[in-house]
């Protein structure tokens, strides 16, 4: 399967998630949940990210997203832990449910199955199984986001106007599919030999951080990302040297905070001085959740684009393979 094909199925992955996490079965904790950890790397941690982004003006308590292979220890018994790994296997997040299993936190994992649904089961924990005839764990991220937010609503930390913005995001992309596939194939022209930095607002994060991801894994090439202001304090200064072989991307929304709008735009005034390979895109949708979806299936295209023009194999990760092989024989 390729991962252009994947990346099409994107929306009906959305549908899908949905619809397992309304069925899913989460217990009532034991105890109040103060805060929330999330154990996930990779295509199963970008989705605690997204979540993190979109319930920050709804939820009460912090949110946290951990990508090591131990937890922080103020997770307890008042903690809301979810273990979230794809394959199930993933070495990191198992090393981390073991050190949630001693805190007496509320834990429930999200997997496709592997060791992490074997231990669910045997400690009789929550889960939520998705679906596992998917290649990429990359490809997965609807899934991801989903369950994250459905366990919240579940356990009434959120309202159902996340799901609901969501369940909309759908027919936005559905109907800019071939707008959206267009606008990728003109951008991945203009990125083809060049080195992608990436920018945005902080609000929108995720955004940047999954597109660096894609162009990393799907196109086979080496990029960055930082985010707007805080960019503004230390990076800025970085653009000194015209070098015509970098490329500039922002992920631009018209409901930007006036302030770092504008920051942008002076931004703009110092980067055309070293490159004069800028590229604005400009998000559709109704609010946060639409048009971060819009920007994750436009990067999505744009890396695989990409790595047809370099003729690369968007699918194959061999240099993690190898990582992991190497791993194991230790």
């Amino acid at each position: 399967m390729k991962m252009h094909e994947l990346v099409s199925r994107f929306p009906s992955q959305l549908e899908e998630a949905l619809e397992i996490g309304k069925k899913a079965v989460i217990n009532k904790p034991k105890g109040t949940i103060r805060n929330v950890y999330v154990s996930g790397l990779g295509g199963s941690g970008i989705g605690g990210n997204f979540a993190q982004e979109f319930i920050r003006n709804e939820a009460k308590i912090p949110y946290v997203v951990g990508k090591s292979y131990d937890i922080p220890k103020w997770v307890g018994k008042n903690t809301l832990a979810i273990a979230s790994s794809y394959s199930g296997n993933t070495e990191e997040t198992l090393a981390a449910f073991d050190d949630m299993l001693k805190t007496g936190a509320k834990i429930i994992c999200v997997s496709s199955g592997g060791k992490l649904i074997e231990l669910a089961k045997k400690h009789g924990l929550d889960y939520i199984q998705v679906p596992s005839n998917w290649p990429s764990p990359r490809a997965c991220l609807g899934y991801s986001v989903v369950m994250q937010l459905s366990i919240l609503n579940k356990l009434r930390l959120i309202s159902a106007k996340s799901l609901k913005q969501m369940t909309s995001s759908i027919a936005l992309l559905k109907r800019e599919e071939e707008d959206i596939k267009k606008r990728a194939m003109k951008v991945a022209a203009q990125l083809e030999n060049k080195i992608p930095i990436i920018y945005t607002t902080d609000r929108m994060e995720s955004v940047a951080v999954r597109f660096r991801q894609q162009v990393n894994e799907n196109a086979k090439m080496l990029c960055w990302h930082h985010v707007v202001p805080e960019m503004n304090h230390n990076e800025l200064v970085g653009w000194k040297i015209p070098n015509n072989d970098l490329a500039v991307v922002y992920f631009r929304n018209k409901d930007d905070y006036e302030r770092n709008a504008v920051r942008i735009e002076i931004n703009k005034t110092i980067i055309k001085k070293c490159t004069g390979n800028i590229i604005e895109l400009n998000s559709k949708g109704r609010n946060l959740i639409e048009r971060a979806m819009y920007f994750v299936h436009l990067g999505d295209w744009i890396s695989c684009y990409l790595a047809d023009l370099r003729k690369e194999d968007s699918i194959e990760v061999k240099a993690i393979d190898f990582l992991k092989g190497e791993l194991g024989k230790i």
